[in-house]
C-alpha cells in the first residue's frame, strides 16, 4: 500500500496548532491541516506490510492501509467510502481518538508511524467539503420500532445503522441538545459542535427522530417505552463519577469534572448557569485531580477562563517518556503524553495522593502526600506514602477527573431491571446468539453502558455491532456490517 519506497522516502509529518498565545484567547478547534500534497506524502508512507498490525489497534476496523493508498493516488472519493465502510462517524474520532493504530504501525517501532488519524480526518473533511456525505435511504421499511437511549456516539452509530436497516428509530437525550459527551463533556476545541449537527441532519434525513429533554427513568417511566417498541438500545453511557472521599470534600469548589465542562459547552450555545452555581476558573488556582484525557480539557478549558494557575495531580508514578518497543509493540502502550492543553499552561505532578482539602466554608487549599508503589506478593501493588513528604497547595477550584466507575443505576436502569456485571456495567454478552443481550427481553446494551468508561472508537464500534445484533434479533438474520 502506498509508495513501496514511500516510507524511506518521507518523514512523518502531522498536522500543527495555531499558537498558544492565540488559540487560548477563544473555543473554537485550532489544528492547521497538512497541504494535499504533504498528505499525498503521508499516505505513501504506508507500508505494504505483510501483517497491518494497525488493524488490531483500530476497534471499529478500519481499513487504513486501502484508504492511505487511495489519499496517495489523489482518489479521496473512494477514500471516503472505504473510510464510511467500517465508520460511521471519522470526523469525530479524527479528532479525538487516541489514535491506537499508530501505536500499532509497523512504523513506530522507529516512532515514525503514519499518521492515520490525521489522514483519517482529512478524508472525511474534504468528502463533507465537496457535498459527497449524502443521506443513505433505506430502500424498504420494516415497520420495526427501535428505541435508543442515550444520544452519544454508540447510540448515534446504532440509530444510524437501524434506520439504514430500515426501521423506524427514536432516539432519546435526556439534555435539552442531542450528542451526549461529544455534545456536553468535549470541550469545543476539540470537537466543533457543527460536526454533531450536520451528522443529526443527515440521520433524520434517514428517518432516524431525536428526542431531546426526553428523561427515561426520570420524569418518563422506563416502562412506558419498553411497551411502545419492537427493542430498546441502552446507550446512556457510564456518568457515575469517581469520587474522591477525603475531609474537606463537601467545601464549595470541589466538583467533578463534569459539572465543569458541561456548563462551560453549555455557556457556548448561550445558556449560561445563574450566579450562584456559575463554575468558572477566572483568577483562581485551579486544582485538577487526574491525569488523564478529562482532566487534561479541564486544563484546557481553565486556561482559557483566564485561571491564575493551573495544576494537574496524578495518583499513579510518572509514566516514561519512551516505551520499551520490545514489550509493547504493537500494543498500547504506557507512556508520558502531553496534550495540546498541558502546552498551554500547567503544572504536572504524579505520585501525589489527597489528604484533605481545607477552607472554612470553602476550598482554599489542599494538603498532599507524595506515595509510591511497592509490588505485592502474589501480584499487583500497594500504596504506601512516602514518610515526610507532605506539602499544600493553593486551591480555589478543585476539580475531580478520576474517571467513570460505571453507568447510573438509579432510574432507568433499576426501572427496566436489567442484571449488572461486577463491575456495575449492564451485563451483556459480546458475541454468540445473545450478542448485546441484557437480561431482559428485547433490551440491549451497547457502549460505556455495556463495557464502562471507554474511548469514542469503541463506543461507536460497540454502537455498529449492537444494531447487528437488534436487526437479527427483529429480522432473523441482518446485512449490517459490524
Amino acid at each position: 500500500m502506498g509508495k513501496p519506497t514511500g516510507f524511506k522516502e518521507f518523514s512523518r509529518r502531522d498536522r500543527a496548532y495555531a499558537p498558544v498565545d492565540e488559540r487560548v484567547r477563544h473555543y473554537d478547534e485550532f489544528v492547521i491541516p497538512l497541504a494535499d500534497n504533504e498528505l499525498a506524502r503521508q499516505g505513501a508512507r504506508c507500508m505494504d506490510c505483510g501483517i497491518p498490525y494497525c488493524h488490531q489497534g483500530c476497534p471499529v476496523d478500519n481499513i487504513i492501509p486501502d484508504w492511505n493508498d487511495l489519499v496517495y493516488r489523489g482518489d479521496m472519493r473512494a477514500a471516503i467510502d472505504v473510510l464510511h465502510s467500517t465508520n460511521n462517524f471519522p470526523e469525530f474520532t479524527g479528532r479525538v481518538c487516541p489514535a491506537p493504530c499508530e501505536a500499532s504501525c509497523t512504523l513506530n517501532i522507529t516512532d515514525e508511524p503514519v499518521t492515520i488519524k490525521t489522514i483519517e480526518c482529512a478524508i472525511v473533511d474534504h468528502a463533507w467539503q465537496q457535498g459527497w456525505v449524502l443521506p443513505q435511504i433505506p430502500a424498504r421499511r420494516t415497520g420495526k420500532k427501535v428505541a435508543v437511549i442515550g444520544s452519544g456516539p454508540a447510540g448515534m452509530a446504532c440509530a444510524q445503522q437501524l434506520a439504514r436497516a430500515g426501521h423506524v428509530v427514536v432516539v432519546y437525550e435526556k439534555n435539552e441538545k442531542i450528542g451526549g459527551l461529544l455534545r456536553f463533556g468535549i470541550p469545543d476545541f476539540k470537537l466543533g459542535k457543527t460536526l454533531i449537527d450536520r451528522r443529526m441532519a443527515q440521520m433524520q434525513a434517514e428517518g432516524v427522530e431525536f428526542r431531546p429533554n426526553f428523561h427515561i427513568g426520570g420524569g418518563i417511566p422506563a416502562g412506558k417505552i419498553a411497551d411502545d417498541y419492537d427493542a430498546i438500545v441502552l446507550a446512556c453511557g457510564s456518568e457515575q463519577p469517581r469520587d474522591l472521599p477525603v475531609p474537606g470534600r463537601e467545601l464549595k469548589g470541589v466538583h467533578f469534572a463534569m459539572e465543569f465542562l458541561t456548563q462551560q459547552n453549555r455557556r457556548l450555545f448561550g445558556r449560561h448557569p445563574a450566579d450562584e452555581v456559575a463554575l468558572h476558573a477566572a483568577g483562581k488556582h485551579v486544582i485538577v485531580i487526574g491525569g488523564g484525557d478529562t482532566g487534561s480539557d479541564c486544563v484546557g478549558t481553565s486556561v482559557r477562563h483566564g485561571a491564575a494557575s493551573v495544576t494537574q495531580l496524578e495518583i499513579l508514578p510518572k509514566p516514561p517518556e519512551r516505551e520499551e518497543k520490545d514489550l509493547t509493540w504493537p500494543n498500547w502502550p504506557m507512556k508520558m503524553r502531553t496534550s495540546t492543553s498541558h502546552e498551554e499552561g500547567c503544572e504536572r505532578d504524579w505520585s501525589v495522593s489527597t489528604r484533605c482539602l481545607n477552607g472554612d466554608g470553602k476550598v482554599e487549599s489542599i494538603s498532599l502526600v507524595r506515595v509510591e508503589w511497592e509490588p505485592r506478593k502474589g501480584g499487583g501493588f500497594d500504596m504506601v506514602e512516602v514518610p515526610d513528604s507532605e506539602f499544600e497547595l493553593k486551591a480555589d477550584l478543585v476539580l475531580l477527573a478520576m474517571g467513570f466507575v460505571h453507568p447510573v443505576h438509579e432510574g432507568l436502569l433499576q426501572q427496566l431491571g436489567v442484571a449488572l456485571d461486577p463491575r456495575g456495567n449492564v451485563q451483556a454478552d459480546l458475541h454468540g446468539p445473545k450478542a448485546y443481550h441484557t437480561s431482559v427481553d428485547k433490551v440491549f446494551a451497547a457502549g460505556d453502558t455495556r463495557r464502562g468508561q471507554s474511548l469514542v472508537v469503541w463506543a461507536i464500534h460497540e454502537g455498529r455491532s449492537c444494531a447487528r445484533a437488534v436487526d437479527e434479533y427483529l429480522m432473523g438474520s441482518s446485512d449490517l456490517p459490524t
